[in-house]
């Protein structure tokens, strides 16, 4: 087995990861030092909490020196991720001399002041949003083209985030013979332009865990059935006693509108989304990093960007468009080879979200919530009245199918798929616009309660 000492880091690395408790790396980590050491461009995809900062922050402050100009850049889309990063670098700095500094440049923070501190010294490590630092890089107070290792770190989010242009422009100030890395947990083919343009001759590194979670994370289904959401949501949270419990939902209003029945139930519950300013933003995270919250509720913001210790539960309060992002949320728990639990609601109508997810390899458990209890339900329930559904179409259509039956001219069944198709996403459509209708009914009774 594998351990940090034989690495051969410096002294102030191994006083520091002694100090942090980590004695053995993890798969991603031992498959990549070894690269980063030979000075090869990688690219690495690999799970989410699977070790992939320290892969690259250790073996990057093993060879700093303590020359006053900048030689690692590492940026990342998210202020929370950075400040992560950022939070980890100083970690392992804390045994090294005055002489080594890491500094922080993300949207939201005071320019001028960054400005000012660009001026008197350059930093070793520069850690920040692709935005802010190329705005540092163009005013002429930052400057990279000392840099010979370059980290794009979660580069499927930078795509996302419409990022991709900064991270160009700040490339195209470094030195041809930068040692570039990617780390992702996807690499999206529209990636590939830019992997192909900046990167030379890259080594590839994928882990496989067999498994789109972790194995010690249980998947639980649980229909609405068109339920008070929110209310669901409250008696898990009850029932189950969570230590730590992310609930993710797919917008800010959703978001707000959950967070505002879970207070109004007398639970202390955080929330984390885009509108909130970079200081609330700042100050919550600190707050749940303190135990100050047992509950969050997030959008997908908080699923790539922020890793937040110990949390036992993920409920997933809607079904993301995008199942990348059902991974990241799931994900959150689960982390340092603890057990977690991930719940995922479903309205009427979802049942095929819920079979494209189980086509990327999801396990799901199916519950339901009976006199304050979660028990088992049989899957097949959900696929019958999947069936059951599907086979009852209205009588306009009956009469469709069967004429076009009749006729077996060139292409019927086609026409008849399409027909049913057409019909099923209409029955959909309308499920949903009820659905939601419904909730806005309940969501005003709540308000006139309150």
């Amino acid at each position: 087995m594998t351990k940090f000492s034989q690495y051969n880091f410096r002294d102030e690395i191994n006083e520091s990861l002694k100090d942090i408790g980590f004695d053995e790396p993890t798969e991603v980590q031992e498959a990549v030092i070894s690269l980063i050491n030979k000075r090869k461009d990688i690219i690495v995809q690999s799970e989410t909490g699977s070790g992939k900062t320290h892969a690259f922050l250790l073996p990057i402050m093993n060879a700093i020196t303590p020359d006053q100009q900048v030689q690692t850049v590492i940026a990342t889309p998210s202020r929370e991720l950075a400040y992560q990063i950022y939070n980890d670098t100083k970690d392992i700095l804390k045994n090294f001399s005055s002489e080594y500094q890491a500094s922080i440049f993300v949207g939201g923070a005071d320019r001028d002041r960054q400005k000012k501190k660009l001026s008197s010294s350059q930093p070793q490590i520069v850690i920040g949003t692709p935005g802010r630092i190329w705005d540092l890089i163009r005013d002429n107070y930052l400057r990279v083209d000392t840099a010979s290792r370059f980290v794009v770190d979660e580069a499927d989010m930078t795509l996302d985030m419409g990022f991709l242009d900064d991270v160009e422009h700040i490339s195209s100030k470094m030195p041809d013979t930068v040692e570039m890395m990617v780390f992702s947990a996807t690499i999206p083919q529209k990636l590939e332009p830019f992997l192909k343009k900046y990167m030379n001759a890259p080594k590839k590194v994928e882990i496989k865990t067999g498994s789109v979670t972790a194995k010690n994370v249980e998947n639980w289904l649980i229909s609405t059935k068109g339920k008070d959401k929110n209310k669901l949501i409250y008696q898990l949270l009850t029932i189950g006693s969570p230590y730590l419990a992310l609930i993710f939902a797919n917008t800010k209003s959703s978001v707000d509108d959950i967070h505002s029945y879970l207070r109004g139930q007398g639970l202390k519950v955080a929330k984390i989304h885009g509108g909130l300013t970079p200081r609330e933003r700042k100050r919550v995270m600190k707050q749940i990093e303190n135990m100050e919250y047992q509950y969050v509720v997030a959008t997908d913001l908080a699923a790539r960007g922020i890793d937040i210790t110990g949390i036992s539960h993920v409920i997933n309060a809607e079904i993301p468009d995008d199942l990348d992002f059902f991974i990241h949320r799931v994900g959150r728990t689960g982390r340092n080879k603890l057990s977690g639990i991930a719940i995922t609601l479903y309205r009427p109508g979802e049942e095929n979200k819920i079979d494209a997810i189980e086509k990327l390899g999801i396990m799901f458990a199916p519950k339901d919530l009976r006199k304050d209890e979660i028990v088992d339900v049989q899957e097949r329930d959900r696929r019958q009245n999947r069936n059951a559904s599907q086979e009852k179409l209205e009588p306009k259509l009956v009469g469709f199918v069967k004429k076009q039956k009749n006729k077996k001219k060139p292409g019927y069944k086609k026409k008849i798929k399409q027909a049913i198709t057409t019909e099923r996403k209409r029955k959909t459509r309308i499920n949903n616009r009820q659905e939601a209708k419904q909730d806005r009914v309940r969501r005003k009774e709540n308000n006139n309660h309150r």
